[in-house]
């Protein structure tokens, strides 16, 4: 039977699909363009694109408000409330009224950034570059830190580091563990839950689709057994199938992992301006 799957030296003639020359042809994102000596690649435009149909969206649906909104207009209300008053009022009080305009705008840029994972002609989610979605952990990390030292001075580092109630023994071994998950790991963890689910999904959904259109488009390739085709036949079918099950599954966790991530952004904003909880 012919080699279906690897080669390590390529043939058009008799491979179907080849193992890159070098790993990195995997994640490397080709440039598209260059300006004065900086190079403009695919993730970089796709981002501009993501932060401009965001702001599109929502200039859309509020630039001329209605007492009845169409159906865009009442789905578009439907998610700026629900982050507004179940994550931003929701989690931090009434004083996440002035944090709401930041996580409206990372909740709706980082769903349409993971939706391109199953957008036709895109089929690529920014998010599975990690520099995105450790910008945006990061700069959630400055704005609880900026919060905290701003509305408690150095009683946000005391009350964060030191929590009341706590034997005073117990600070050598409690002070370094708050110390290194609040200012250290929060960030780093918020960008690979993304980030990790992400690529998780891009990958499988790959794999599994382009997998199906080799086996099911060399099913009527010349040379092949009776046999040979009934088995490209029942694999590609099978392959198209899970992947099929797998783009629907991935519309979810786009959705879950945008919310996911602007959920403990606010979460963390709370831990800075309630810092006694």
């Amino acid at each position: 039977m012919d080699q279906l799957v690897l080669a390590i030296e390529c043939n058009p003639a008799t491979d179907i699909v080849c193992t890159p020359a070098s790993v990195n042809e995997l994640f490397e994102t080709p440039v598209v363009f260059s300006i004065g000596g900086f190079d403009v690649n695919r993730a970089m435009l796709l981002m501009l694109f993501a932060a401009f149909l965001a702001i599109a969206l929502l200039y859309s649906a509020y630039r001329r408000p209605r007492l009845v909104p169409t159906r865009f207009g009442a789905a578009m209300e439907g998610l700026v409330g629900f982050v507004r008053d179940e994550v931003a009022v929701g989690i931090i009080g009434p004083e996440g009224v002035k944090y709401f305009p930041y996580l409206v705008s990372l909740f709706f840029f980082i769903l349409i950034g993971n939706f391109f994972e199953i957008t036709p002609l895109i089929n690529f989610p920014i998010t599975s570059r990690m520099a995105i979605p450790m910008f945006l952990a990061l700069l959630t990390w400055v704005i609880f830190v900026f919060v905290g030292l701003k509305k408690h001075g150095l009683g946000y580092l005391k009350e964060t580091l030191f929590p009341p109630g706590v034997p005073k023994p117990l600070y050598l071994l409690v002070t370094p563990i708050e110390l290194v998950s609040t200012f250290i790991v929060r960030p780093f963890s918020l960008a690979v839950r993304l980030f990790a689910n992400l690529v998780a999904g891009h990958v499988m959904l790959s794999l599994l689709l382009v997998s199906g259109f080799v086996f099911l488009t060399d099913v009527f390739g010349s040379g092949l057994s009776l046999g040979d085709r009934v088995f490209r036949l029942g694999w590609g079918s099978l392959w198209s199938l899970l992947g099929m099950a797998i783009f629907l599954f991935e519309i979810l966790v786009s959705l879950l992992q945008a919310y996911i991530f602007t959920l403990l952004s606010a979460v963390y904003i709370q831990s800075s301006v309630h810092v006694e909880h």
